[in-house]
Protein backbone atom coordinates (compact mmCIF):
# COMPACT_ATOMS: atom_id res chain seq x y z
CA UNK A 1 0.00 0.00 0.00
CA UNK A 2 3.03 2.48 0.39
CA UNK A 3 3.62 2.19 -3.26
CA UNK A 4 0.33 3.58 -3.90
CA UNK A 5 0.65 6.05 -1.30
CA UNK A 6 4.32 7.07 -3.62
CA UNK A 7 2.78 6.54 -6.73
CA UNK A 8 -0.52 8.87 -6.07
CA UNK A 9 2.05 11.71 -4.68
CA UNK A 10 4.16 11.15 -7.79
CA UNK A 11 0.98 12.04 -9.93
CA UNK A 12 0.17 14.80 -7.90
CA UNK A 13 3.88 16.34 -8.44
CA UNK A 14 3.40 15.62 -12.40
CA UNK A 15 0.06 17.11 -12.53
CA UNK A 16 1.46 20.40 -10.40
CA UNK A 17 4.59 20.71 -12.40
CA UNK A 18 2.44 20.79 -15.82
CA UNK A 19 0.08 23.26 -14.03
CA UNK A 20 3.31 25.43 -13.27
CA UNK A 21 4.39 25.36 -16.88
CA UNK A 22 1.64 26.33 -18.04
CA UNK A 23 0.70 28.92 -15.87
CA UNK A 24 4.37 30.92 -16.77
CA UNK A 25 3.91 30.23 -20.32
CA UNK A 26 0.73 32.20 -20.08
CA UNK A 27 2.22 34.82 -18.23
CA UNK A 28 4.84 34.78 -21.01
CA UNK A 29 1.92 34.90 -23.77
CA UNK A 30 0.28 37.67 -22.23
CA UNK A 31 3.45 39.94 -22.19
CA UNK A 32 4.33 38.93 -24.96
CA UNK A 33 7.30 37.02 -25.21
CA UNK A 34 5.82 33.87 -26.34
CA UNK A 35 3.98 34.26 -29.61
CA UNK A 36 1.31 32.04 -30.56
CA UNK A 37 1.74 32.10 -33.78
CA UNK A 38 4.60 30.31 -33.89
CA UNK A 39 4.16 26.40 -34.49
CA UNK A 40 6.28 24.77 -31.01
CA UNK A 41 4.60 27.11 -28.71
CA UNK A 42 1.21 26.95 -29.87
CA UNK A 43 1.47 23.09 -30.30
CA UNK A 44 2.90 22.96 -26.36
CA UNK A 45 0.20 25.65 -25.53
CA UNK A 46 -2.43 23.57 -26.94
CA UNK A 47 -0.83 20.61 -25.18
CA UNK A 48 -1.10 21.59 -21.58
CA UNK A 49 -4.55 23.66 -22.55
CA UNK A 50 -5.81 19.86 -23.27
CA UNK A 51 -4.11 18.60 -20.12
CA UNK A 52 -5.68 21.11 -17.82
CA UNK A 53 -8.87 21.86 -18.99
CA UNK A 54 -10.68 19.45 -18.10
CA UNK A 55 -9.61 19.81 -14.49
CA UNK A 56 -10.28 23.59 -14.84
CA UNK A 57 -13.52 23.20 -16.41
CA UNK A 58 -15.75 22.57 -13.21
CA UNK A 59 -13.66 25.03 -11.49
CA UNK A 60 -14.44 27.63 -13.57
CA UNK A 61 -17.79 26.86 -13.17
CA UNK A 62 -18.41 27.77 -9.31
CA UNK A 63 -15.99 30.87 -9.71
CA UNK A 64 -17.74 34.05 -10.76
CA UNK A 65 -16.65 35.65 -13.51
CA UNK A 66 -13.66 37.89 -12.61
CA UNK A 67 -12.86 40.17 -16.32
CA UNK A 68 -10.33 38.53 -17.52
CA UNK A 69 -8.28 37.01 -14.32
CA UNK A 70 -8.96 33.40 -14.10
CA UNK A 71 -8.60 32.40 -10.82
CA UNK A 72 -9.30 28.46 -11.97
CA UNK A 73 -5.39 27.64 -11.64
CA UNK A 74 -5.20 28.82 -8.54
CA UNK A 75 -7.61 27.21 -6.70
CA UNK A 76 -6.64 23.88 -8.51
CA UNK A 77 -3.35 24.18 -7.29
CA UNK A 78 -4.49 24.58 -3.69
CA UNK A 79 -6.27 21.87 -4.04
CA UNK A 80 -4.09 19.64 -5.26
CA UNK A 81 -1.34 20.65 -2.14
CA UNK A 82 -4.26 20.09 -0.18
CA UNK A 83 -4.67 16.42 -1.66
CA UNK A 84 -0.83 16.00 -0.90
CA UNK A 85 -0.93 17.16 2.49
CA UNK A 86 -4.06 14.94 3.59
CA UNK A 87 -1.97 11.87 1.77
CA UNK A 88 1.00 12.58 3.35
CA UNK A 89 -0.78 13.36 6.94
CA UNK A 90 -2.94 9.89 6.83
CA UNK A 91 0.15 7.65 5.55
CA UNK A 92 -0.16 5.64 8.14
CA UNK A 93 -3.34 4.28 6.76
CA UNK A 94 -1.07 2.81 3.93
CA UNK A 95 1.23 0.89 5.80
Amino acid sequence: MLSLLQVLLMILGIVKFIMIVQIIMSWLISFQVLNVRQPLVYQIWEGLSRLLEPMYRPIRKILPPMNGLDLAPLVAFIAIYAIERILINNAGAFY
